[in-house]
């Protein structure tokens, strides 16, 4: 690797999480003089694999091309040359060459393993038997044998012959083998590896300040690119960078926002990690969120991130766990470097989370959560909210702690989180540059409690592996030897037959390949069948599957897909949800927007109408947001104690703090109290059902009230303080 320098920064800020927990330092150290190395491939310490056509391929891969079983080209030669062949004893004659078990031997040794044996020898009889006029050649050899006058072992180059018709990778799998070697990507960047670089590695728990330090050095730059795992990272970072007087581009996967005139490219560039340029000089590149390079979906774009980008200073940020994989694949010798980082630790203090609601995680969602004026206090969000995202959290609870994962054989199957996930998630809570300085996290799920301290109880487990993908050219180089391979067909050829050394795999393809059988049967070029099936979209969705599919068609068509043509697939415009299943349904039309938006910025020629179809979206957005709203009030007015914060704060501007705080009871609680004060029936209000089934103490229920009451006085307009000194003097009274 052209690297000649490498550092690896442990950046962080002295916190602590909560006053009972640990104080936490972390550890910061710099460690630099480094010995230069000349550009040119990687020279990894672990040993590459010398082999280089050893590797059996997945023979089940091998699909059999249909030939033709009219007449050849000889046009009957070989009968006017011989004699006509009887059909049954040709049949004998066939069948007694496939019990032969020197031919099956030596078919083996050419490629053709029992399968492929028994699928060739099938093809072969009924190609022998059909057909009206064999080639000559072949048709005096059956002849000769069905007589008498030739040996059965003569018929094995004319078997092969034809297996190697239906089965054409056997004649080029040397060249296959060759295009599909991947163990030494770092030479599929020859620009980066003329570049002598430098590698800053910023590490540390979550809230440490690593990318902060990055980002610094970033803006001091006369150039530079951000790589994010999420798109609303990339817009942090490119709000932040313009706001501090740095012109900075923005691109994402469906978005490209120039803040220059006339198009014009910015010197710096904040972008999703699968967006970023490899052929664009920078001086500084950050790398965010660097763990994921083991991400067996997406690792590979961190991958070719890390070993692409064309920068002098590469930062990468990211966990500890990171450190002994980066640096032992940018060839740095371990006995040049002497870490001597302090030990880092996150604790956490175990508390409760109760009122869940619906809302997602988009940028201006997230905006909204984070504003301290806005009546949202609730976020619900996936497991995306442990990227890096900055979001002032109080608290962080854990609905569930298994996802789905797919496994070395490639089924899917539920697992715990991983520890790093869990710190990531877990470390949202109580950010540095948040009103929360303390984080706290906990279950849903009491049961769940013990098995969320066991996982953060264990380590990160370092980092063994990075991510790779067939890129578009290497299917291109397997799609001239397979013509008639489809493309699902020739990625899991070309996976089959890849070889990786031990710093590397192959990513999971699986969602390629369920979009490259969608739309196998519409006529597209290979390289914008590849684009196609490289669309981020969600399966699960079958409107939004349905659209990709009219997308792929029409486009085939050479028809632009034009402002009008999408909104009467999408029958804008659409009307406020009435119940959820509707909302479901406006987010699918929303992701239709996004997968619009991300095709245009590839075929820019056939989806012209990107500005309209973004007003569209943005609309679609606040019919989204006034729809939860209206849902969110049904749901309220089905339970007469639930009472709803967002009602008109007209009618409670005069309410004192005592009545607020009765509100909030009656809110928390759903009891009814006698005269006394006293509660006497717990109704069917959520707070009352959390109660009942143990996930409520009556304690914690009321800390949950002061807080509701505090939060009520702030949205009428009290500053929080003076509340607290009325209640104080009327405490004293």
């Amino acid at each position: 690797m052209s690297v000649n320098r490498c550092m690896y920064l442990f950046a962080g800020f002295r916190r602590h999480i909560n006053p009972r927990a640990l104080r936490i330092t972390s550890g910061r150290c710099h460690v630099s003089g480094l010995k230069k190395h000349n550009a040119g491939s990687v020279a990894c310490s672990r040993n590459v694999s010398s082999e280089s056509s050893s590797k059996s391929p997945d023979t089940s891969l091998f699909v059999p091309v249909s030939l033709k079983t009219d007449s050849s080209a000889d046009g009957g030669v070989g009968l006017e040359l011989s004699q006509p062949l009887d059909k049954s004893e040709l049949l004998k004659t066939l069948n007694r060459f496939y019990k032969r078990k020197e031919m099956q031997k030596l078919a083996a040794d050419h490629g053709l393993d029992a399968r492929l044996f028994h699928q060739a020898f099938i093809s072969f009889r009924k190609y022998a038997l059909e057909v009206t006029s064999l080639p000559a050649d072949l048709h005096i050899i059956l002849s000769d044998i069905c007589r008498g006058a030739g040996h059965i072992d003569d018929i094995y180059p004319y078997f092969m012959r034809h297996a190697k018709q239906i089965f054409p990778m056997l004649d080029c799998m040397d060249d296959l083998r060759k295009i599909s070697d991947l163990r030494v990507p770092a030479n599929w960047y020859p620009e980066a590896r003329a570049i002598q670089r430098k590698v800053i590695f910023h590490a540390g728990p979550t809230n440490s300040g690593k990318t902060y330090h990055a980002i610094q050095r970033y803006l001091a730059a006369k150039s530079g690119v951000y790589c994010g795992p999420l798109k609303l990272l990339a817009h942090e970072i490119f709000e932040k960078s313009n706001s501090a007087g740095v012109p900075c581009d923005l691109v994402t996967g469906e978005e490209r926002t120039f803040v220059g005139s006339e198009g014009r490219a910015a010197a710096h560039l904040a972008c999703t990690i699968e967006m970023c340029s490899v052929n664009s000089t920078y001086e500084v590149a950050v790398i965010d969120e660097i763990q994921m390079i083991r991400d067996p979906a997406r690792g590979w774009a961190w991958t070719r991130a890390l070993l692409g980008l064309c920068a002098e200073e590469i930062h990468v940020c990211g966990e500890p766990a990171a450190i002994e994989f980066i640096r032992e694949l940018m060839s740095v010798p371990t006995s040049e470097i002497a870490l001597s980082a302090s030990r880092l630790l996150i604790l956490v203090l175990w508390r409760c989370l109760v009122i869940l609601w619906f809302i997602g995680t988009k940028l201006s969602q997230a905006k909204k959560f984070n504003d301290p004026d806005d009546p949202c206090k609730i976020l619900v969000a996936t497991d995306a909210i442990g990227m890096g995202l900055n979001l002032s959290i109080r608290r962080i609870i854990f609905n569930s702690l298994v996802k789905p994962n797919v496994n070395e054989k490639g089924e899917k199957q539920m697992e715990p989180i991983s520890t790093s996930q869990a710190l990531q998630i877990a470390g949202r809570a109580g950010r540095f540059s948040s009103k929360f300085k303390e984080g706290e996290v906990t279950t849903m799920h009491r049961d769940d409690l013990p098995v969320l301290k066991e996982i953060l109880s264990h380590s990160v487990e370092p980092i063994e592996a990075a991510g790779l993908h067939p890129t578009a050219e290497q299917i291109e180089m397997f799609a001239y030897h397979l013509p008639d391979a489809t493309l699902s067909n020739l990625v899991d050829i070309f996976v089959s037959l890849s070889q990786v050394d031990g710093l590397f795999f192959v990513c999971n393809i699986d969602d390629f390949k369920f979009l490259a059988d969608m739309i196998q049967h519409i006529p597209l070029n290979l390289r914008s069948r590849y684009v196609f099936c490289t669309a981020p979209i969600n399966k699960k969705q079958p409107f939004v599957c349905t659209s990709f599919l009219k997308f792929a068609r029409q486009f085939s068509r050479d028809e632009p897909l034009t402002f009008d043509w999408v909104c009467r697939h999408v029958s804008w415009p659409l009307a406020s949800p009435k119940n959820i299943k509707d909302l479901v349904h406006l987010e699918a039309v929303h992701d239709v927007l996004d997968l619009y938006l991300w095709l245009s910025y590839r075929f820019m020629d056939m989806f012209p109408d990107t500005a309209l179809v973004r007003k569209i979206q943005h609309e679609l957005d606040e019919i989204i947001q006034q729809g939860v709203r209206n849902i969110t009030r049904l749901i309220r007015a089905t339970d007469p104690a639930i009472t709803d914060p967002l009602q008109s704060q007209s009618s409670k501007r005069g309410q004192t703090g005592r009545n607020s705080r009765t509100a909030s009871s009656s809110y928390l609680t759903g009891g009814q109290r006698d005269k006394g004060g006293s509660e006497t029936r717990m109704d069917s209000s959520l707070a009352g059902r959390l109660v009942r089934d143990g996930l409520l103490t009556p304690g914690l229920l009321q800390q949950l009230q002061r807080e509701w009451s505090k939060d009520q006085n702030m949205l009428h307009g009290e500053p929080l303080s003076n509340n607290s000194k009325a209640i104080s003097r009327k405490k004293k009274k």
